[in-house]
């Protein structure tokens, strides 16, 4: 596995790096040479540790951010996270996307703010590889995220792929 290493707001040890590498190379079973890794240490303001560590192989990816007090600590927890993430997708794939059970939606209080306040804090961007749906869904429960843009290799346009309310998918196609 190709690992890179990045630090904010801290210089990345010897040790740390050693450490880091031990525990993702635990991961091998399932990914094998050919995948790529970028692991993120980031210190923060009042000693919060936080590591983030993002595999990618065959157009899939997983990703875990841990924040504790010690970056060991995190480097630990992140890579369980990723060991729960790589035996929830083989039981997947084992099923063949049985219909997986529906998660209740988690809601977060909403704060009050002006129209006039909000602003974009941050841009990430990506590329948008071609798939199914049935494939965007596995993505997008892999992820943790309620949203997924793809684009649907069967229309062939960019769709975005939501987790609605009542635990059902919605498909958000543009037409033409």
């Amino acid at each position: 596995m190709n690992i890179k290493y990045y630090g904010r707001f801290m210089d990345v040890t010897d040790s740390l790096r050693d450490y880091a590498e031990k525990k993702i190379n635990k991961l091998d079973w399932f990914f094998g040479p050919d995948a790529d890794a970028q692991v993120k240490f980031t210190l923060e303001r009042g000693g919060k540790n936080i590591a983030e560590i993002t595999i990618t192989m065959r157009g899939m990816l997983f990703r875990a951010e841990e924040s504790t007090g010690d970056m060991y600590a995190s480097i630990d927890s992140a890579v369980d996270k990723l060991s729960r993430q790589i035996r929830r997708h083989r039981t997947k794939l084992d099923k063949k996307f049985r219909s997986p059970a529906p998660l209740p939606p988690v809601e977060a209080p909403e704060e009050e703010v002006a129209e006039e306040e909000r602003r974009v804090v941050k841009v990430k961007r990506f590329q948008v590889k071609p798939m199914n749906v049935e494939d965007a869904i596995m993505q997008m429960e892999q992820l943790g995220h309620s949203f997924y843009l793809f684009d649907n290799a069967e229309t062939g346009k960019v769709c975005v792929l939501y987790l609605r309310k009542d635990g059902d998918y919605g498909l958000l196609e543009p037409e033409t």
